[in-house]
């Protein structure tokens, strides 16, 4: 007998990365909402039925009765330019990032209540107004009858970009497993010590439990796998902007480049554009995998590709949308709606897939489907 699918609802969906991740899993979007119609002509592009239930609109206008009651699981990558340590710190009370008190709100106002609920977010949401921003967030999903627990996880485990999370999964409390344990979890990959130390200040005064998960994959340590090769000529720098990219390196990031142009392999850095003392340049990273892929607002926000070795000249660029989707574990994602500034975009605002096909894996799937839990790939 073939079992049920389990009918999920995707808040701030933007291009669908959530329902990459957990439909081949059995979990069916039945809802979905983003407030940009950028998001939704990529989601559409790639998920045609999204016509059906996704919604473009202020999530500020959704009314919770308006959701499919059959909805079991509720996802929410809820904006988080006010939590960032990048952006202004303003917290839950920002225009942004406080979207998650209407989150909160279009849950209450359900029907039925999904039976668990996953939200993704920055590492300082945990520290954002000295942890209050988190601690009133828990309290708020606990006031809603869910039992809690808080996972981190960098996505360089699975993929090379370094894209450090944190994830807050709810389970109603009438719904707990018999595994699931109360009290303070050991510290481990997915559960660092400033994760147990949440657990351990509030496991007394708000509902919170933590299940037993296996340990994160090594993940790739360079970026050959994701790199297109084919990409126009005209897509690599001239000469010119060569010079003054290699122009604008410290003392040390010069010597760095040095070795790896020289060297007799060949390699790929990232590099962002800095202002150091008021004076623009570029760095390259010290290891070989790519930093977090942010939304393109401005120039540091945009990663370039540097090919060095075997001593010949650079080759530098922009990444492509499509090495953007590669990094994010959406290798088979559609590039066809939006323009390339646009695509950027919506993969620097998107979860990597690999992370939450893994949660929904370990801990969503055994909990909804104990009797479904699908096998290692």
């Amino acid at each position: 007998m073939e079992a049920k699918s389990i009918n999920a609802a995707e808040f701030f969906a933007g291009i669908g990365l959530v329902r990459t991740a957990l439909e081949p899993l059995g979990v069916n979007i039945v809802w979905a909402n983003d407030i940009k119609q950028a998001k939704f002509d990529a989601y559409h592009a790639n998920y045609p039925d999204a016509k059906d239930h996704f919604k473009v609109d202020d999530i500020c206008n959704v009314e919770g009765s308006s959701l499919p009651s059959s909805v079991e699981l509720a996802t929410s990558s809820f904006p988080c330019i006010d939590l960032s340590l990048a952006g202004n710190r303003l917290g839950l009370v920002g225009k942004q990032s406080g979207m998650f008190w209407q989150f909160t709100r279009v849950i209450e106002e359900m029907s039925t209540r999904p039976r668990m609920v996953l939200l993704e977010n920055v590492y300082g949401f945990a520290t954002s107004h000295g942890g209050k921003d988190l601690t009133d967030a828990l309290h708020r999903l606990s006031g809603l009858g869910y039992s809690l627990d808080v996972l981190a996880i960098d996505a360089r485990h699975f993929v090379p970009q370094s894209r450090p999370r944190m994830f807050i999964l709810g389970i109603l409390k009438e719904e707990l497993p018999k595994n699931a344990h109360v009290g303070v979890p050991e510290t481990s990959d997915v559960r660092p010590a400033w994760v147990t130390k949440i657990h351990d200040s509030h496991h007394e005064d708000i509902n919170m439990h933590y299940l037993d998960l296996p340990g994160l994959p090594e993940g790739p340590k360079d970026l050959r796998a994701i790199v297109e090769h084919d990409v126009p000529p005209g897509v690599w720098w001239d000469e010119q902007r060569v010079r003054a990219f290699v122009g604008s390196l410290s003392e040390g990031q010069a010597a760095r480049f040095e070795t790896l142009r020289t060297a007799e392999s060949l390699s790929y850095r990232t590099a962002y554009r800095r202002t150091r003392q008021g004076v623009s340049m570029w760095e390259l990273r010290r290891d070989a995998i790519a930093g977090c892929l942010r939304t393109t607002g401005g120039g540091s926000s945009k990663q370039a590709l540097v090919e060095l070795g075997h001593g010949r000249e650079p080759r530098i660029r922009w990444m492509t949308p499509r090495e953007y989707a590669n990094l994010m574990g959406a290798a088979d994602y559609k590039l066809v709606a939006g323009t390339p500034n646009q695509q950027l975009f919506g993969f620097g605002d998107a979860v990597v897939v690999d992370v939450v096909r893994w949660i929904g894996k370990n801990y969503l799937i055994p909990v909804l489907r104990p009797d479904n839990r699908p096998g290692d790939e």
